[in-house]
């Protein structure tokens, strides 16, 4: 009897032991998602590749990570986005660093006039800079991984071939890219990218300070003709992709290992984004008629020569701060010399 009663005890706590095994297998299997937030159209090449980023992450993971984008600035507007992550109204943001302005004081080196070139390398270059200045303005948020377009351009509703163009015209510009129109002799309009269709077409506006494949992306083309190339001012726009800090330290550790090993990857995806965005946008612009005009190299000196003070006023706006401005500056230049061919 004792020996029956010794038996089923024993075969009750291993049927015990097994069913709390399993749930806590299940819990183990429970999938994490996380929401996405960006203000891309999930149509374009920006929010394509935001989305096979999402599914990278899911493949990687086994299915035990889910991440689901909202494209179109559904959960937000792009000015509010980098607040967003940080207040948790969504796990993961992507957004442009100058939206925010005046919060990344020394990221600004990579909005400035550099002269940038080939269009893969502002992404590598900004990447570089982050893990060589680990900039403290970004430490409220886990950086996943960080990008920046091809060169700036000019473009317009009329002709723009000299200095004296650009007089009384209103130009939208965002963040370091106002200072450049400024320093030029337009007007800076500080708007939104995506209130800037409506603003050039009702005359708020004369042109804009964008890329080639953002000036196409938003339909710009429809509204303004001439594109203007000045290697002299060009310039490119910082990029985030950052997750809240809070949520990054609950993903289990290997998880975390697989998602930071992605992210390094995926700067070379990104890098080539950019190259294919910007080839895509000028052949387009160009296929709809619209006229490129090259400054000549008197010209292109010109304008270079008015933009230099903005270099020299970041250095002084950093050291203000106690920021090694002139140690970022001189690292981009040499970079840039180094890599932008």
């Amino acid at each position: 009897m004792k020996k029956s009663l010794a038996v089923k005890f024993f075969v009750i706590m291993f049927l015990s032991l097994g069913c709390l095994a399993a749930k806590a297998g299940h819990a183990a299997e429970k999938v994490i998602t996380l929401r996405l937030a960006s203000y891309v159209p999930s149509t374009t090449l920006e929010g394509k590749t935001i989305q096979d980023w999402a599914n990278e992450v899911q493949k990687r993971t086994s299915g035990r990570v889910k991440v689901t984008v909202y494209p179109a600035a559904t959960l937000m507007p792009p000015q509010q986005t980098y607040d967003g992550i940080t207040k948790e109204v969504a796990d993961i943001g992507y957004g442009i660093f100058a939206y925010h302005r005046g919060r990344f004081p020394l990221t600004e080196v990579i909005d400035l006039p550099l002269g940038y070139k080939n269009p893969g390398v502002p992404t590598k270059l900004i990447n570089a800079y982050y893990k060589k200045f680990k900039p403290k303005e970004m430490d409220d948020v886990k950086v996943l991984f960080l990008e920046a377009h091809g060169a700036g351009i000019l473009s317009a509703k009329k002709p723009v071939a000299k200095l004296e163009d650009l007089k009384s015209m209103k130009i939208r510009a965002s963040g370091l890219s106002a200072k450049i129109a400024t320093a030029l002799g337009a007007s800076a309009v500080g708007l939104p990218i995506t209130d800037a269709y409506d603003a050039l077409s009702k005359g708020v506006v004369d042109g804009l300070l964008l890329d080639w494949g953002g000036t196409y992306n938003w339909k710009l083309g429809e509204v303004l003709k001439y594109h203007i190339e000045c290697p002299g001012i060009a310039y490119s726009t910082a990029f985030y992709t950052v997750m809240n800090k809070d949520k990054w330290n609950t993903l289990p550790e290997d998880i975390q290992e697989i998602i930071d090993k992605l992210d390094e990857e995926w700067i070379d995806r990104v890098s080539k984004k950019w190259v294919a965005w910007e080839m895509m946008g000028r052949t387009n612009l160009q296929k709809m008629g619209n006229k490129i005009i090259t400054l000549s190299k008197d010209e292109n000196a010109r304008w270079a020569a008015k933009v230099r003070p903005i270099l020299d006023e970041y250095v002084k706006n950093t050291k203000g701060k106690a920021l090694p401005g002139d140690e970022a500056l001189k690292f981009c230049l040499d970079f840039l010399k180094a890599n932008d061919k």
